[in-house]
Parts: C-alpha cells; structure tokens; sequence
C-alpha cells in the first residue's frame, strides 16, 4: 500500500501540474479511510477466529496476487494518469491498451479482488463480506464521478 501510496501522490502532483481537474464530489476522503480499514478489520477478525482451512488460505492467496497483478497491469499501463484521487487532465485521450482493452475499471476489479482474497485469507466471515460490500458501494460511486470526468473531458466541456 505504501508504494501504491508514493506512486499516487507523486502522479497528482504532476497531473494537477499539467492542469488536471478534480471534481469535488469524489468519494476520495471516504476511500483512504475505509480501505486500510477494511483489511485491518479482517485482520483482527481473523486473529480471533485463528486460521482457515489451508485450501480457504491458499485460495485467498491466489485471488489476491491474481488481483494484485491485475491492479498493477492497470497502474503501470496507465503510468503517470494512475491516482488514487479523479483527476483528469483536458484533452488526454482514454487509455485503451493492456487490461483497459478489455476491462472498463481494471484497477477497481483489482481492488475488489484484493479484499475478497484477504477475506478468505484471513477468514474473516463477517467483515470480509460486509467490508467488501461497503467498499462496492464506494466504488460505484467513484466510478460514476471519473466516467462523468472522463466524458466531460472527452467532449472538451
């Protein structure tokens, strides 16, 4: 997450720089709060159920890098246009190359990967449903603002 976090911030300030706009109805502030506190909630979750069956654990671990690798394709094939905050700089085309080809939101198909693999890996069967659920939520949310940023942007409003 920390790398995640270096990388975002330094990519903001160079989109903000090149006249990125953001828009001020981005769920953001939510977000950085309720992701870290998703997993720290199935963690303590699972210290008090203890370990799940191997093959639960084994599954979890796949699913997760599988969607870590995923959630990295998206940030590197998007380079210096990946944040965690909406910000769009006018005139930029859309990136459609790498898993964008195939996938509207790659990076947030990722992050729910993330979590659903951290649930299973921790067997957290309260607030790994319930954290994942909430944090869905969240996203929808947070797609509706960048797809309205990105159409806003491609019609040069």
């Amino acid at each position: 997450m920390l790398i995640e976090a270096r990388r975002a911030a330094r990519n903001e300030r160079a989109q903000l720089k090149r006249g990125g706009v953001e828009p001020p109805d981005d769920v953001y502030k939510m977000m950085r709060v309720a992701y870290p506190a998703c997993f720290l909630a199935m963690l303590v979750e699972g210290a008090w159920r203890g370990m799940p069956p191997l093959a639960v654990l084994t599954t979890g671990a796949t699913l997760f890098v599988l969607a870590k690798a995923l959630k990295w394709w998206a940030i590197l094939t998007l380079g210096p246009f990946w944040t965690f905050r909406v910000i769009v700089v006018p005139g930029v085309p859309l990136v459609v190359r790498g898993p964008y080809r195939w996938l509207r939101h790659p990076n947030y198909v990722g992050v729910v990967g993330e979590l659903a693999g951290a649930a299973l890996m921790t067997g957290a069967l309260v607030t790994g449903p319930i954290a994942t659920a909430g944090f869905l939520i969240l996203l929808s949310k947070r797609i509706a603002v960048e797809s309205r940023m990105l159409q806003s942007s491609a019609r040069g409003t």
